[in-house]
């Protein structure tokens, strides 16, 4: 792995040179309406954003306070695996949380993306196949172009709440070329929750077939029916996972861009740290916000936690009483996914932009087959962010409402 990395490196530089930069790069589905939602706007339309998951909760005061009282005289890199005095902070946290992970088993990314970039370049070659169950972050489609390798779609479905698909499902699409399995845990863009019977199943087939196990593990503090099992909990294949973290949606500071990559891999972490050091530093000033965070209080997440529980049984509860719409419970996170009463999603998601308003209002939503990698898949469904309040949040589902009575695309 260690000799694969100088190759990976140019391959990381090459895929940044202009003249390659977005060939086969997709769109983001969640950002791709944002031109007619500018323009929604200046005609003085009021826009209800659930397109994506920025979250309104305010960002704690103390850590932007934190970076307002540094001394700092010369704002200098930082080690390429970010500040040794917050990764040892992170090492106090997660061990809160039951899980004994080391400072030098933690490297400080921008953001949880770049941490998921890295894992990608260090365990994969370009060409190699990662598994994901489908829906999954539109973006995880982005980083693989990055890295040169392919995504293999395992379908879960609205039906069963999007519950992890049978493994036998995991087992017909293994082949040599394979080498791991990326989850979100809760899962964005379902909310879904996987059980510590899932966590298990994921284990016994990364260990049957030495796969990696990827997992996304940005939503964890936001669980509503039980709590989030960690991949690192999983004993049997503890050099076999590698997590990514964030701080964004946790302390609702997404722009702050501090993430993490986590392993007990020391190959693997070697591997990412080439990486890493190409990059040079995470960012210096932000490093500094994201480690005052882990001073809070231990009951810091017990409001956020109950303003998007209510959020989310209001949401789900608006939807399933409009006529032909399925929306699921999600256990976590702060997303939903519906199927409605249409014929394309992104057809009706710009509709709703373009040519239709409520008492001056309408809704942003993100459509869903960007969520998917088959093809045809997620057309009738739609994903909703419950990051705004419950007011916004009736506004926004009368709206949604009286546009299904209209639209042209509407289906029985």
């Amino acid at each position: 792995m260690l000799k694969k990395s100088i190759r990976k490196i140019l391959y990381f530089y090459i895929m940044l040179n202009p003249s390659n930069r977005g060939l086969n790069m997709p769109a983001s589905p969640i950002r791709k309406l944002v031109p007619f939602a500018e323009e929604a706007k200046k005609k003085g339309i009021k826009v209800h954003h659930m397109n994506i998951g920025q979250p309104d909760i305010e960002t704690p005061p103390s850590i932007l306070q934190a970076v307002k009282d540094t001394k700092i005289k010369v704002l200098a890199y930082s080690h390429s695996a970010g500040n040794e005095s917050y990764r040892k902070k992170l090492g106090r946290y997660y061990k809160k949380l039951g899980l004994d992970i080391a400072p030098d088993q933690i490297m400080i990314t921008s953001g949880g993306s770049e941490g998921i970039v890295f894992g990608m370049m260090a365990c994969l070659d370009p060409g190699d196949e990662l598994i994901v169950p489908e829906p999954f972050y539109a973006n995880y489609n982005g980083f693989a172009v990055m890295a040169g390798i392919e995504i293999v779609p395992i379908t879960s479905n609205i039906e069963t709440g999007f519950a992890l698909p049978p493994i036998a499902d995991f087992e017909k699409v293994i082949t040599p070329k394979t080498k791991g399995i990326l989850i979100c845990n809760p899962n964005n863009p379902t909310g879904y929750l996987y059980s510590k019977e899932e966590m298990k199943s994921l284990e016994e087939i990364c260990l049957k077939h030495q796969l990696f196990l990827f997992s996304d593990e940005a939503y964890r503090e936001f669980c509503y029916e039980g709590i989030a099992t960690s991949a690192m909990e999983l004993s049997k294949i503890q050099d076999q996972v590698i997590i990514f973290d964030t701080i964004s949606k946790r302390y609702s500071a997404c722009g702050a861009r501090i993430g993490a990559f986590i392993t007990k891999n020391k190959e693997v972490y070697n591997a990412a740290m080439k990486f890493a050091q190409a990059r040079l530093s995470p960012p210096g000033l932000a490093q500094i916000l994201a480690e005052a965070a882990l001073d809070l209080p231990d009951n810091y997440f017990d409001i956020p936690k109950a303003a998007y529980q209510s959020r989310r049984d209001l949401l789900v509860k608006r939807l399933n009483q409009m006529e032909g719409v399925l929306c699921p419970n999600p256990g976590g996170a702060f997303y939903v996914i519906a199927k409605l009463p249409i014929d394309d999603g992104d057809r009706f998601c710009q509709w709703l932009l373009e040519s239709f308003d409520y008492k001056n209002e309408t809704v942003m939503l993100a459509p869903a087959s960007g969520f998917y990698n088959t093809n045809g898949l997620g057309k009738n469904e739609v994903r909703l962010a419950y990051v705004i309040n419950n007011e916004e949040i009736d506004r926004a589902m009368d709206c949604l409402e009286e546009s299904l009575k209209v639209y042209p695309g509407k289906t029985t």
